[in-house]
Parts: C-alpha cells; sequence; structure tokens
C-alpha cells in the first residue's frame, strides 16, 4: 500500500542526474509521484552548509532520497582520497542536519557495500560493519558513508528522527559512468568490450586475475528498494543499516564473459594481473530486506543488455545486438 504522505509531501532528490538518482527518478514517475524536488550541482552545491540550509527552508521537502556523493573505481579512490572523505563527509553532514532542521518525515540515505571490512565473512551481513580493516584503495569513500550511517542512527536516537540507511551492492544500468579512469568493473568492462570490438582486436584486456567476484544490481532494482523504503519502511525496522543486493555473485571473468556476449566482441580475455584485484569477494547477505519484503527482480544477462542499449544510444546512436539466450 502507498504511503499517502510520499503523494502529499514534497520529495527531494539529491544526486537526481546520476546513475542511482535518475533511476529513483523514473522510478517516481512511473509510480505516479511527480512532487519531486531536484536541483543541479551548479544551483546547490551540497558541501557548502548555508546554501543546504537555504535550499531545504525555501522547498520544505517531506522526504529525502540522499544519492549525491563523489563516486569512483579503484583509480580514482587510489589516486584521490582527500575529495572522496571531505566531499562526502560534507554533503552527508549538511543534508542529515538540514532534514533534522526542518523536520523531514523520512530520510533514505545511500551508502555502500564497500562499508565492510575487506575479509568479512560471505555473505556479509549488516552486524559486519567496524568488525575489521576496510579495502586500502577505498578506504576514504567507505570511511565517509560509515560516518553517514552512524550519523543517521545518532539521528535517530537523540532527536526520533526516520533516517534510514540502505547500503547497495555495485551498480550498473542506464545512466552509469564509462571513463576507464572513473568507472565501476561493468561500465568499465563493458566499454573496453565495445572498442575491442569496433578495432577487430584480438584480446580483452581485463584489470587483475579475474578471480574475485562481485555481486551486480541494477540500478533499477535499487530505486525499487528505495521506493519500497520510502512507501513501507521505517528506521525501527531495519537497525543501523540494511543492505540492498542481489544474493549471488560471479567472478570477475564470469561477468566479463557475459558482457563480451552481450556485445558481440569473440576474442579472447588477457588479464593484467599489474593491476590491483580490490576486495576478493564482496557477496550482500540480503535476508532482512527480503523478510521485510523486497527482493531484486533483474537478471545480470538482461540488464547487461539494457545497460549496453544506453551506452549506445548515448555514445554511438546504434541500437544494441537481440541478446543471446545461449
Amino acid at each position: 500500500m502507498n504511503d499517502s504522505a510520499l503523494h502529499e509531501g514534497r520529495i527531494y532528490v539529491a544526486g537526481h542526474r546520476g546513475l542511482v538518482g535518475s533511476a529513483v527518478v523514473r522510478r517516481l514517475h512511473a509510480e505516479g509521484l511527480h512532487n519531486i524536488v531536484t536541483a543541479t550541482r551548479d544551483e546547490l552545491d551540497l558541501t557548502v552548509p548555508g546554501d543546504v540550509m537555504a535550499f531545504f527552508e525555501a522547498q520544505r521537502p517531506s522526504h529525502v532520497l540522499l544519492a549525491a556523493a563523489k563516486v569512483g573505481g579503484i583509480l580514482a579512490n587510489s589516486q584521490e582520497p582527500v575529495a572522496f572523505i571531505r566531499d562526502n563527509l560534507a554533503i552527508q553532514a549538511n543534508v542529515i542536519e538540514a532534514c533534522h532542521r526542518f523536520q523531514v518525515r523520512k530520510l533514505v540515505f545511500l551508502g555502500s557495500s564497500c562499508i565492510y571490512p575487506k575479509f568479512a565473512a560471505q555473505p556479509i551481513t549488516e552486524s559486519a560493519l567496524l568488525s575489521g580493516a576496510l579495502e586500502p584503495t577505498n578506504e576514504a569513500y567507505a570511511i565517509a558513508k560509515i560516518a553517514g550511517i552512524k550519523a543517521c542512527a545518532a539521528y535517530n536516537r537523540q532527536h526520533g528522527s526516520n533516517f534510514l540507511a540502505l547500503m547497495p551492492t555495485n551498480l550498473y544500468g542506464p545512466g552509469d559512468n564509462y571513463d576507464l579512469l572513473g568507472s565501476h568493473v561493468l561500465p568499465a568492462l563493458m566499454r573496453r568490450a565495445h572498442e575491442a570490438r569496433a578495432q577487430g582486436l584480438d584480446e580483452l584486456v581485463v584489470w587483475g586475475s579475474g578471480t574475485p567476484r562481485r555481486e551486480l544490481m541494477h540500478v533499477d532494482d535499487l530505486a525499487s528498494a528505495c521506493l519500497f523504503a520510502l512507501q513501507r519502511l521505517d528506521a525501527s525496522d531495519i537497525g543501523e543499516c540494511v543492505n540492498i543486493g542481489v544474493g549471488s555473485d560471479l567472478s570477475i571473468r564470469e561477468i566479463a564473459e557475459i558482457v563480451m556476449r552481450v556485445v558481440g566482441y569473440q576474442g579472447r580475455i588477457v588479464f593484467d594481473t599489474s593491476k590491483p584485484d580490490g576486495t576478493p569477494r564482496k557477496l550482500l547477505d540480503v535476508s532482512v530486506m527480503k523478510h521485510l519484503g523486497w527482493s531484486a527482480r533483474i537478471p545480470l544477462a538482461e540488464g547487461i543488455h539494457s545497460a549496453y542499449q544506453d551506452f549506445l544510444t548515448r555514445f554511438t546512436g546504434q541500437a544494441a545486438p537481440a541478446l543471446s539466450t545461449h
């Protein structure tokens, strides 16, 4: 049953132009929710406290989805740790305080599965938070997101707020970033496979050994989970945070093979073991959300095909080949 408060109030989606925020806006519109407030980075710098407070005072949102963040892959995280910790801490602190000060009914704060220890037991339960050392290559980003989780919990405990922290697994889909220096594993693989096919190359070079395993979720599934949280969940339902994922994973080699099939590239894979692997495995335990009534629905091959169509539309104007069932 829909939360009538969503229709009566105003929903602020922070980061509406990004991969996650744009998917959330699409989903809200699909549900008939058009009372959405947005602001571009030029219109509102979320790292500036006074600007954020002025925006909230003028717009008075009743619900907030915080999808704005500085994000990137292993290389970007390794080279720019200052920006990843500074900007994300500032964005979170400002938006969370504004939600408290202007009595937002519900905040959905989005974190990341990288908050968990590098060698956490698999699948990773929410209780693994702060139980071990983080993956060094994205430590700055992870610490910022952990601070956001703890901030939400602190406001809930001290002020009775209704701030929910959702921790999604690795995401992909329409609107993704395909910059080879700043993208995550799947969009980077997709671009490399596309370029290898277009250039007639015999080899597709993949970073690392190919053995690490990754759980991948289509961003439209995360948007579905965000709507579910806005409609049906309260902070008291989930504790400090809750995992959002598909509950299964594949090796980087297996993911690369699916991408090659979708793209239509028939060369061979070569692994560049001089590049870092990152976390060996990062599979989320999604039993809490499943018990609460939500599960991911989009199969990986189907999701990658839709992502490739988006890539082609944005960068080449072509159509994706039909998805093979083999």
